[in-house]
């Protein structure tokens, strides 16, 4: 990063909006460096009195105002058409015109892709980015793409994905080598559908140079049989969704039972930061990247609080210092103008 480096926030974006964006940008300012600073599109009437909770961050902000805002159930076309000037739209626009390093929202996942491509272009040979998010697991994190912004993908988009989430990997947690995995019905050879069939093929041709294991099912998300899990984004939201309702089923379940009696209190109040830590672990981070942008765009989910929006904007200051974009770029020449096509019959 340079030595000022300048994170682009949709404050606007979300459920909740100012009222957990901006405090997010206050909890985040305890794990970013010191040279990070935030550009926050929207209503400076909300915003202004949310930063001045905290004074540090106002140091370390600019406001750009702006009362348009593009709706969480407005459909991606009408915000590509309707959006200029919104808070999304121009927190985008920052990254494409070096203002800032990345750009942060809660908003729409459809409008943040549609206007992500649309302002940033595609910097790989694709057609959409996918979301990528880390899934907590028994030995470390395993990424899953595509986590809801492909909901149709052929063989072609997947292997895609596999390129992009090792690179990903790679990046986010060092690994050398990440090994990929396809998410199926079953581990066995002859099951699936034919586009995941299709990819299973070109995956293990060997072509591609990929640490390719195979299938693998919705159990091994959390065991860490590999570090790179694909699939569509109609399967891969699925999941997500699926994990971070458990996690809260859990997480509530365990504090009805540790406030149950005085001694259970007194022993969750011992046991207060253990717990804490036990939360944050088995809850899937809200934070998922578009990966293959000309630029650096972290979509936080929705419903994101501001503990949640904090940890999304130390993610993106995290990719934005790493080479994160170079490596994607030289992963994805591999595909290059001849994609390899599998040979007979995939099944």
């Amino acid at each position: 990063m340079t030595e000022s480096s300048v994170i682009s926030i949709d404050a606007m974006g979300g459920d909740h909006g100012v009222s957990a964006t901006v405090p997010g940008l206050a909890l985040a300012l305890k794990s970013v460096p010191s040279t990070v600073r935030f550009l926050l599109h929207g209503d400076e009437a909300r915003i202004r009195p949310e930063l001045a909770r905290t004074p540090e961050l106002a140091l370390r902000s600019e406001i750009r105002h702006t009362d348009k805002v593009i709706a969480s159930d407005e459909k991606p076309a009408t915000a590509v058409r309707r959006g200029k000037g919104a808070s999304m739209w121009n927190a985008i626009e920052a990254v494409k015109s070096g203002e800032a390093v990345a750009a942060v929202s809660c908003g729409s996942t459809g409008s943040l892709m549609a206007i992500g491509r649309l302002i940033l272009r595609m910097n790989v040979p694709m057609e959409r980015p996918p979301l990528v998010v880390p899934w907590p697991g028994l030995r470390g994190v395993t990424t899953l793409l595509d986590a809801g912004a492909n909901i149709d993908c052929d063989a072609e988009r997947l292997v895609e994905f596999a390129i992009l989430g090792e690179a990903y990997h790679r990046v986010a947690y060092g690994v050398e080598r990440p090994r990929v995995g396809l998410l199926n019905v079953g581990s066995e050879e002859m099951k699936g559908h034919d586009e995941v069939q299709q990819a299973h093929a070109i995956l293990r041709s060997g072509k591609l140079d990929i640490a390719y294991h195979g299938f693998v099912e919705g159990d091994d998300l959390s065991t860490n049989l590999v570090d790179v899990v694909v699939t569509d984004g109609f399967t891969g939201n699925v999941a997500l969704k699926t994990g971070e309702g458990a996690a809260r089923y859990i997480t509530e379940e365990l504090k009805a039972a540790l406030t149950s009696s005085l001694p259970a209190k007194i022993g969750a109040l011992l046991a207060r930061p253990a717990l804490r830590r036990f939360r944050d672990r088995i809850t899937p981070t809200p934070a998922a990247p578009l990966l293959g942008l000309g630029g650096l765009v972290v979509k936080c989910h929705g419903g994101a609080d501001a503990r949640e929006f904090g940890r999304s904007v130390g993610l993106a200051v995290d990719l934005a210092a790493s080479d994160l974009m170079s490596q994607i770029e030289r992963n994805m020449t591999r595909l290059g103008a001849d994609f390899p096509v599998a040979e007979g019959d995939p099944t």
